[in-house]
């Protein structure tokens, strides 16, 4: 079976986002019954609106940084972070004056809710030779302040940025 190659990025992005979404371009990666796969460029001053969605999905950031939000809560978020959107809660993403790259896994299949709302999902681990395998334990934690970052940016503008 040949190997599939799914290409994204830059020349493979079309105009993305829900309702209200301003200088963003992304490329659905993949498509199926466990989910959805995307790829999102977001310019300068660029937005997600705040919007639900029913299916738990993350955020990750591959590149550059910006800000997201989660409910009443909101934080910076940069390159090597990730971003849990809870089903059914208010949520979005956007950048003040630097560029962001985001990869978006939307979950559809079925999830094992934990309590507080996390979800887990089954993992059957497996053994890397010349490695140990030791168990993986759940991290429990909450976002913080960190110094020297404003909890809100300003508002963005409209006209500025352009996708990575």
């Amino acid at each position: 079976m040949p190997i599939e190659i799914r290409r994204f990025g830059v020349g493979h992005r079309r105009p993305d986002g829900p309702p209200g979404t301003i200088g963003i371009e992304g490329q659905v990666i993949e498509s199926g019954p466990s989910g959805v796969i995307s790829e999102l460029a977001f310019g300068r001053h660029a937005r997600i609106a705040p919007h639900t969605n029913p299916n738990p999905t993350w955020f990750v950031v591959i590149e550059g940084g910006g800000w997201v939000g989660v409910g009443e809560e909101r934080t910076r978020i940069q390159a090597g972070e990730a971003a849990a959107w809870p089903p059914d809660v208010l949520h979005a993403a956007w950048t003040d004056g630097t560029q962001m790259r985001a990869i978006v896994v939307e979950l559809t299949g079925p999830l094992l809710a934990l309590p507080g709302g996390a979800v887990d999902a089954a993992v059957t681990p497996v053994q890397v030779p010349g490695r140990s395998s030791r168990p993986v334990t759940r991290g429990q934690g909450s976002l913080v302040e960190r110094p020297g970052r404003p909890v809100r940016p300003r508002d963005p503008d409209e006209d500025e940025g352009e996708p990575l």
